[in-house]
């Protein structure tokens, strides 16, 4: 089904004062819209403000909020899809999980990926996002969304909206110490990945880190 009629759905009705729009025109002109940034109009929806989906002709609060909560459904379906539960078993499957919430951002985002005992994926989350330059993760954050999930392992990943993959400072500081949090907790760390420009780095196989842990599982 295309995106005017799905949008039409939602909407219920179009415009009737001025410029008058059936409902499918009125999602058609929804699309058009939100595509004038360059970036795919779902991609938009996925991020957008219901002030700024206000500002859109025909578009009152009730209508915003009808659109917004179907598009945080569709996250939610997504996050539980049964491709969720691939094995992971080399860094690059668990980096093509993650490339759809962290490769192209223009913020940096920091995700965990739980795994099961099996290694098996649980649900992919972003836990904090930051600025153009730096995103704010804290081992607290990271670890709580673990435990929640039950999980039995751990990968963690962020994005360099630079497009660069080598790690600063703050990054490998970061690692060591939720490579001390998991070996308190029993929850393996098994990676760090940055990705970048259409290409990731593994911490674990680029670094020394994991040498100087107690944990030497790995994927």
């Amino acid at each position: 089904m295309q995106l005017a009629p799905l949008f039409a759905i939602l909407l219920g009705t179009g415009i009737s004062r001025g410029n008058k729009l059936s409902a499918v025109n009125l999602g058609q002109h929804l699309l058009n819209q939100l595509s004038q940034t360059g970036q795919p109009a779902l991609a938009v929806l996925r991020e957008i403000a219901p002030q700024e989906l206000m500002q859109l002709p025909g578009i009152g609060e009730a209508k915003a909020a009808t659109i917004l909560a179907a598009v945080e459904l569709g996250k939610r379906a997504y996050q539980i899809r049964p491709a969720e539960r691939t094995v992971v078993d080399d860094p690059a499957v668990a980096a093509a999980v993650l490339s759809h919430e962290l490769m192209w951002q223009s913020q940096e985002r920091f995700a965990v990926l739980p795994l099961d005992i099996k290694h098996r994926i649980l649900v992919p989350k972003v836990v904090t996002i930051g600025t153009a330059t730096e995103t704010l993760a804290h081992p607290r954050e990271i670890f709580r969304e673990a435990i929640r999930q039950g999980a039995a392992r751990l990968i963690v990943a962020h994005n360099h909206p630079s497009g660069s993959l080598q790690p600063s400072a703050a990054d490998l500081d970061l690692t060591r110490q939720l490579l001390g949090g998991a070996a308190l907790l029993g929850i393996p760390l098994l990676d760090h990945l940055i990705l970048g420009n259409g290409d990731f780095l593994s911490l674990r196989q680029t670094t020394a880190l994991w040498n100087e842990s107690t944990d030497g599982e790995s994927l």
